[in-house]
C-alpha cells in the first residue's frame, strides 16, 4: 500500500506546473480513500476526487484534492521530525541528499575534503525559513532549489574559495527562504535550480 503521508506537499507556482508520476497520483488516491474510511468526504465526493487524482497530470492538479484534509498521524510525526537539525557530516568521502525527504529549520553540512550535494527540489517543507550552516573544508558544497524559493548567501564566509547564487529569480510568496550561513575554507558553494537534465529525470 502507498504511503498516503507522501501525497504532494503544496509547491510554489512553477513547481505545480510539472508533471506528477504514478506514485504521486497514487499517494493523493490512498489519502482520499482514508478520508472516505474516516467519514470526511462522501462516496460521491471520494469517486469525483479519485477520477482527478487518477487523471491528474501536474502537481498542481494533485495538490487542491487533498487540501481541505487534516494532516495524518503520519504527518504529524514528520511535523515533529523536522524540528531535529538534519546534519550531514563527511571526512573524505561524497555526500548526496535528494529525492523525497521533510526539511528541517536547521541543516549542518560539515565537510573536510569531500562535496556534499543538498537538493531540495523533491524534499517536502513546511518551514518558511531554513537555515543552511556550512563548515567546509576543502571540499564543495551544492545546493539546488525549487523554482520560487529565495536563497541568501550573504552571511556566507568564504577564505579562498568562491560563492556563486544562481537562484535569484523573484521569489513566490509564502515560498521557503533558504539562509546559508558559516564557512567554507577552500571549497567553492554553489546555489542554483534544477536543470533540465534533473527535471526530465524527475518527471519520468
Amino acid at each position: 500500500m502507498t504511503d498516503s503521508s507522501s501525497a504532494p506537499a503544496p509547491r510554489p507556482r512553477r513547481d505545480a506546473d510539472l508533471r506528477a508520476s504514478h506514485s504521486d497520483r497514487e499517494a493523493v488516491a490512498e489519502r482520499l480513500r482514508e478520508a472516505a474510511g474516516d467519514g470526511r468526504i462522501d462516496l460521491e465526493e471520494l469517486e469525483e476526487r479519485l477520477e482527478k487524482a487518477l487523471t491528474a497530470k501536474t502537481y498542481g492538479e494533485l495538490e487542491p484534492l487533498t487540501a481541505d484534509l487534516p494532516a495524518t498521524h503520519q504527518q504529524q510525526k514528520k511535523a515533529a521530525a523536522a524540528e531535529q537539525p538534519l546534519e550531514l557530516k563527511t571526512g573524505a568521502g561524497d555526500i548526496v541528499q535528494d529525492g523525497y525527504w521533510v526539511v528541517p529549520s536547521r541543516i549542518n553540512a560539515i565537510s573536510r575534503l569531500g562535496d556534499i550535494k543538498i537538493d531540495f527540489s523533491q524534499a517536502e517543507c513546511h518551514q518558511s525559513e531554513v537555515v543552511l550552516d556550512v563548515n567546509a573544508g576543502i571540499g564543495n558544497v551544492t545546493v539546488i532549489v525549487p523554482h520560487g524559493w529565495s536563497a541568501r548567501t550573504h552571511s556566507l564566509k568564504v577564505s579562498v574559495g568562491s560563492v556563486r547564487n544562481r537562484a535569484t529569480e523573484p521569489p513566490t510568496p509564502g515560498s521557503p527562504t533558504l539562509e546559508l550561513t558559516g564557512r567554507a575554507a577552500m571549497g567553492d558553494v554553489r546555489v542554483r535550480y534544477p536543470n533540465r537534465w534533473e527535471n526530465w529525470l524527475r518527471s519520468s
